[in-house]
């Protein structure tokens, strides 16, 4: 048994492949066009054409897919066995067996395998690190893997507190739970978040039902609102940090901060891009 299967086994590791699997069935050409515009919007660039992109954890492989597509040359890697054969089947999809897309498996808390793989013009790892066990570690371990004016796009899990511990440990009773506790936890969690939502409608005199709000949230990065709830519940290792806490820590590795976008104070991932001194 392999280190990932052992840490599932022990509850101490969720199964986002299994869940990224799932959502495969569910993209189309919509998703796929709502991924490339978050991708443009945040880099603030038109297209990728001759860069070199790292998927560093890649997950479904959308953003792998959405990279290539606008043109770069695509490095993905995922620690998850299955997240690793979802990015591979979407390569298959939509560009077959090519040269400038490769697929891998590989720990971001792998220095040495991180090491051979050289240095790129995007470093894109979206709400990845924090799962890893050792979120500091893997923060600092792929700012070598930026070349001198290059940039670097996370998105980290917000720090509230107590409510982040408290998240916390219902991750880690998902993850030792059997499948109907499981199920049962997710319902619950999204009862609760559609609960505060529709008040909040309410309150400012709109619609309470949520369907307007999940159409908003599935163009904003191409995702699926029910796997991205699986995955909120689910997602252990669960790491978190304050906005300037990220700041900080890239300021003094010679990194600028060029774009953010935080959650407000509120549940979920602030986002940003850094880029690397040029010398």
């Amino acid at each position: 048994m392999n280190a990932h299967a052992q840490e599932v086994a022990l509850g101490e590791r969720f199964t986002f492949g299994a869940n990224w699997s799932r959502f495969l069935r569910l993209l189309d050409e919509e998703r796929l066009a709502n991924a490339e515009a978050s991708l443009k919007q945040m880099l603030e660039v038109e297209h990728l054409q001759g860069a070199r992109f790292l998927d560093a954890g890649s997950g479904s492989g959308l953003f792998s897919l959405a990279a290539r597509r606008l043109g770069a040359q695509v490095h993905s890697f995922d620690y998850d066995p299955q997240s690793v054969a979802c990015t591979t089947e979407l390569r298959r999809r939509y560009f077959g067996d090519d040269p400038q897309w490769a697929v891998a498996s590989g720990s971001v808390l792998d220095q040495a395998y991180l090491a051979s793989l050289g240095r790129f013009d995007v470093v894109y790892s979206w709400g990845v690190l924090h799962h890893t066990g050792a979120m500091w570690q893997a923060l600092a371990n792929v700012a070598p893997l930026v070349a001198p004016g290059g940039k670097l796009f996370i998105a980290i899990y917000n720090d509230q507190g107590g409510t982040s511990r408290r998240w916390m440990a219902v991750k880690r009773l998902y993850n030792r739970s059997p499948q109907p506790l499981k199920l049962a936890l997710v319902l619950g969690a999204g009862t609760y978040f559609e609960g505060l939502n529709a008040l909040r409608r309410l309150a400012r005199g709109q619609n309470p039902l949520p369907f307007k709000d999940w159409a908003e949230r599935q163009r904003d990065r191409g995702m699926s609102v029910w796997a991205d709830l699986v995955d909120w519940v689910g997602g252990y290792p669960f790491e978190v940090a304050k906005p300037e806490e990220i700041f900080d820590f890239y300021r003094a590795q010679g990194f600028a901060l060029l774009k953010l976008k935080t959650k407000g104070g509120g549940l979920g991932c602030n986002e940003f891009v850094f880029q690397k001194a040029s010398v």
